[in-house]
């Protein structure tokens, strides 16, 4: 397999991607949105695995200069800026949509991103800037609302929840949803019972932040993303 670290640019400022190829010669792009922590190996571990399921495969940096946290108040001081600038992160992730789609081998018409909890909020205000990408996934993701683009959302959307995730109460996702179909919005979303948020990490075992590994949540939610993957791009 072959991977790379790519350097783009939004605002004078350098950001680095992390991306896996396919054997494949022509191959759907697939962007990949780090948790808090920023573009760590986690994430770069996703690319390999999707570029082993034929897709390109790039892991973004909402950070700039491949920033990676070490502590959860250092976290908390790289992500906040984001979320409380919701155009910035909007920008941030077209800037890396828009260099994803110019790799080599990558078949601009079929095009989606997936995130992780702060990555899942990234891919969500994707869709919700009138980007046309075939569909976003989220991953235990933040779900709170934000402006949408005049155009709409142009991409089908999957949204794969920790029923017991106390960083997304019920009233959060309820809220999204009546957000989404008020969209008109093609979308849906999984509750996993009796999970908890970071569900597909296994080193996520916190329980005074409510994180906790789910090997079955994992499992189910990564085949309903190849399922997706698989309606989207035919």
């Amino acid at each position: 397999m072959e991977t790379e670290v790519i350097t783009y640019q939004y605002e004078d400022k350098d950001y680095l991607g992390y991306v896996a190829y396919p054997e494949k010669k022509l191959a759907p792009l697939v962007l990949i949105a780090h948790t808090w922590a920023g573009r760590d190996s986690f994430v770069e571990e996703r690319a390999q695995d999707l570029a082993d399921l034929g897709y390109v495969a790039m892991a973004v940096d909402m950070y700039g200069d491949g920033k990676v946290g070490s502590s959860t108040e250092e976290n908390q001081s790289l992500m906040t800026p984001l979320v409380e600038n919701r155009d910035q992160l909007k920008g941030v992730i077209n800037a890396a949509f828009n260099s994803g789609k110019s790799l080599k081998g990558v078949d601009v018409n079929n095009t989606a991103a997936i995130g992780y909890c702060f990555g899942g909020l990234v891919v969500l205000d994707l869709a919700r800037s009138g980007t046309e990408l075939n569909g976003v996934v989220s991953f235990h993701g933040l779900l709170m609302g934000s402006e949408i683009a005049e155009a709409g959302i142009k991409s089908k959307i999957l949204v794969l929840h920790g029923e017991r995730d106390p960083m997304v109460p019920l009233d959060m996702v309820d809220d999204f949803q009546k957000e989404m179909t008020e969209a008109n919005a093609d979308w849906q979303l999984h509750s996993y019972g009796n999970t908890y948020h970071a569900f597909t990490n296994p080193e996520a075992n916190d329980p005074s932040l409510g994180t906790q590994f789910n090997e079955d949540s994992n499992n189910r939610s990564w085949q309903s993303m190849i399922n997706f993957f698989d309606e989207i791009f035919s």
